[in-house]
């Protein structure tokens, strides 16, 4: 009887119904026992090879039996072709498996008075899309009836049972109840086509004289930067990660993901901040020399258990030197914090094919700046001492620099100030509120705020106002004073040596007695000391500069969003805070001043992956997210250094 009810609801789904516009939904009602005989006769007489007679539109809707939207998927509603009989017949077990999952009581076709009317689930019609291997049909997606798979013909599959109405309440934007409903993509998905990110070509625009670049042999590199947030920071601040569901920030989860991170853009040269120790030393370093990296770590000063780490492949480049740089200095209340810095100066390898040419070293600067927002006087001086050691290391004997590539998170906004004093070469800080320098936050409603003073930094720092070491602005003289022995010992016996140093103790037989001239030892002449002495650097008044000539990789503007660009989201409040700057000469353009571009011999930017906007991230519940493992996103920017020949 259920295989008669249900051949005979596929049979009405196939016949002839009026076209109703719009969505509609009907309660199937069992018909009359004398209509149920009238059908089944009419099946019985006609037989599959005879079209089915179409049932009167009023009988339909009076009875309440489900109308099919089926009937314009069919170009002739009134015709059935010969072979319709074969072909429910070989659904029937799918036929009795539909009928079972409606869950509905219909009445015995033959001999049994109809059930009384019931409330049921509700037909309705199932939003579909057009496909081409049907002319009028149908076709339901992939995700509607994916669990149940079922192979049924498009007059029947295009259904399905309504669910009951739930009020729809509308999700806030930035959720934190979780992320259960959120997957972590597969594998063979690339990250940037998850996070919408793209690759942006600038190697065939012109150069500044509206040619473009040169035939000769060049030397191509790529370079990440990424602070990929420290386990240990991230549970001592755990509320900024409620947003998150606790799976994606295990250490283990968001390691696989850094790891497949890496090795998807891979890089050439890996500048890392929020490195915690023990996880470089356990499972990172061993990581990454398995993909070919040599890594150099700095941990922080103090009790801190993170860190910066510059890791290249030795096949792309030769380390010349590795210069760790500390910020703290014990006694020095404005450099009393832990953050660090690492400076390499790598020379590139060319291939041997080239011949004899050479090309410029690189020097690559790594470094976390102090977060504070209030401390703007910290950060400028973390910043001159930094930037002192990029000077030293990239300094040639000629007195100029080598191209040079600085990144990191500098927890400064752009258009800040020290954002600024990085690109431009100079700053005026005399008497600016602290706050201000970086720009993450504004303070400028409390009653007390620290300002600058000059200057910002003591002399015993050794660091001039241009951020240089002293010894680099004043080489030391060539010319060195040569002792001999005899010369030596000319002054064993002199006036000075013979006198009681005040404070000495007394001790018999080693200090109790004074030494006595011999018979015939002359007097020493002292010659005067011709010397000149160590001449005071002098202090601008409330300016710093730099002579690094840097620009940014990143214009922090989509202009295809017309949004700002944002690396991280604390709190949910997207920013700016880490950078790739590379050495460019600025060249003027007419009457615009374009610092991407850069002269012959420097570096020129190739291209760089997008960054997104603070509502994509959003879209993507912020970060971290399951297919972001950090807190920041990674910057990546390809370069090319012109290879010159012997």
């Amino acid at each position: 009887d259920a295989f008669f009810t249900c051949r005979k609801n596929a049979f009405l789904a196939k016949s002839s119904s009026p076209q109703v516009d719009g969505d509609f939904a009907m309660a199937p009602r069992g018909p009359d026992q004398e209509e149920c005989e009238g059908l089944l006769q009419q099946w019985q007489e006609e037989g599959s090879s005879q079209a089915l007679s179409t049932v009167s539109e009023g009988l339909l809707v009076d009875k309440g039996v489900a109308e099919s939207s089926l009937a314009h998927l069919m170009d002739n509603p009134g015709e059935q072709d010969a072979a319709s009989e074969d072909k429910w017949s070989s659904r029937q077990l799918s036929d009795l498996w539909a009928a079972e999952n409606l869950e509905e009581s219909f009445p015995e076709v033959l001999g049994e008075e109809p059930l009384p009317e019931v409330e049921g689930p509700m037909w309705a019609e199932v939003p579909v899309q057009t496909g081409p291997q049907y002319a009028d049909c149908a076709v339901l997606p992939v995700g509607a009836l994916a669990a149940e798979q079922w192979e049924e013909d498009p007059a029947v599959v295009a259904w399905s049972i309504a669910p009951e109405p739930v009020p729809q309440e509308e999700a806030p934007i930035w959720s934190f109840e979780g992320l259960g409903q959120l997957q972590p993509p597969p594998v063979e998905i690339p990250y940037h086509e998850i996070l919408w990110r793209e690759w942006e070509d600038f190697s065939t625009q012109p150069d500044a004289q509206g040619l473009e670049a040169g035939d000769g042999p060049q030397f191509q590199f790529t370079l990440m930067s990424y602070n990929i947030l420290a386990q240990d920071l991230m549970q001592q601040s755990s509320e900024l990660y409620l947003h998150c569901h606790p799976d994606i920030l295990s250490w283990n989860y968001r390691f696989a993901n850094l790891m497949q991170e890496f090795q998807h853009w891979d890089p050439d040269i890996l500048c890392l901040q929020e490195v915690q120790e023990d996880h470089y030393w356990q499972q990172l370093e061993p990581s990454l020399r398995m993909m070919g990296f040599t890594c150099f770590y700095k941990r922080r000063t103090g009790c801190k258990t993170d860190g910066c780490a510059v890791c290249y492949k030795p096949t792309r480049f030769r380390l010349l030197c590795a210069s760790p740089v500390e910020y703290f200095r014990p006694g020095l209340e404005l450099l009393n914090r832990d953050n660090v810095g690492l400076v390499l100066l790598l020379q590139p390898l060319v291939p041997e094919g080239l011949g004899q040419v050479s090309v410029a070293p690189l020097c690559v600067a790594n470094t976390h700046v102090l977060y504070n927002p209030r401390r703007g006087d910290v950060k400028l001086a973390q910043m001159a001492i930094f930037l002192a050691e990029v000077d030293k290391v990239a300094r040639l004997s000629d007195g100029s620099h080598c191209p040079i590539i600085l990144c990191g998170d500098l927890n400064s906004v752009p258009d800040s100030p020290l954002y600024n004093f990085i690109r431009d070469g100079e700053l005026q800080y005399h008497g600016m509120p602290a706050w201000k320098v970086s720009g993450q936050e504004d303070f400028s409603h409390q009653l007390y705020q620290r300002k600058l003073q000059a200057p910002l930094w003591p002399s015993s720092l050794g660091i001039t106002d241009c951020c240089q070491y002293v010894t680099s602005c004043h080489p030391k003289r060539s010319e060195k004073r040569k002792y001999s022995r005899d010369f030596l010992l000319r002054f064993r016996f002199c006036s000075i040596a013979c006198q009681r140093p005040v404070g000495l103790v007394l001790m018999e037989g080693v200090t109790d007695t004074k030494p006595e001239r011999p018979a015939g030892w002359a007097e020493p002449v002292i010659e005067e000391d011709i010397s000149e002495p160590e001449p005071d650097f002098p202090r601008t008044v409330g300016t710093i500069q730099h002579c690094l000539h840097l620009t940014s990789v990143y214009t922090h503007f989509l202009p295809q969003h017309g949004r700002p660009e944002v690396t991280t989201m604390p709190l949910g409040l997207g920013m700016t805070v880490d950078y790739i700057f590379f050495s460019a000469e600025s060249c003027k353009n007419g009457n615009r001043t374009d610092r991407r571009l850069c002269h012959d011999g420097t570096l020129k930017l190739l291209g760089r992956l997008s960054l997104l906007s603070e509502e994509i991230l959003w879209a993507a519940n912020g970060l971290p997210n399951p297919f972001c493992s950090s807190d920041h996103l990674c910057l990546l920017a390809s370069f090319e250094m012109e290879v010159t020949a012997l």
